[in-house]
């Protein structure tokens, strides 16, 4: 079980407002630290209306928790199709979807077992 901390806190919530920045639809923090099997601290999913879009708030992440506490992602898969594009900051997982795909891989419906907290769309 992974053991969250101020530093994994703060960094779920410039993960956010980079999303916010990009207007990100349905963002929601999933807390897994009562979960035994879960491989990070929080997942934070949110979707984009286009590909563009997409991409557009996975850079803007990524941007702002460089500006914000000079950390990159651990690895950063999807973005040749930027569809589903992941985002590993190790502790905190970042998944951007399109709608649709999000939809069909229902992540929240998954992981629902942990502590869901939504965010708004817009600043």
């Amino acid at each position: 079980m992974a053991k969250k901390s101020k530093i994994t806190d703060a960094l779920a919530d410039i993960i956010i407002k980079g999303m916010q920045e990009k207007k990100a639809k349905n963002i929601l923090k999933i807390d897994l630290t009562s979960i035994n099997e879960a491989a990070a601290d929080y997942f934070v999913i949110c979707h984009g209306e286009s590909d563009r879009q997409v991409k557009a708030i996975a850079d803007s992440v990524e941007n702002e928790t460089i500006k914000a506490i000079k950390e990159k992602p651990y690895s950063r898969e999807g973005q040749t199709e930027n569809q589903w594009v992941l985002l590993d900051y190790l502790d905190v997982v970042v998944h951007v979807f399109q709608k649709d795909i999000r939809e069909f891989y229902g992540i929240e419906d998954i992981w629902h077992d942990g502590k869901i907290t939504t965010y708004p769309e817009t600043l």
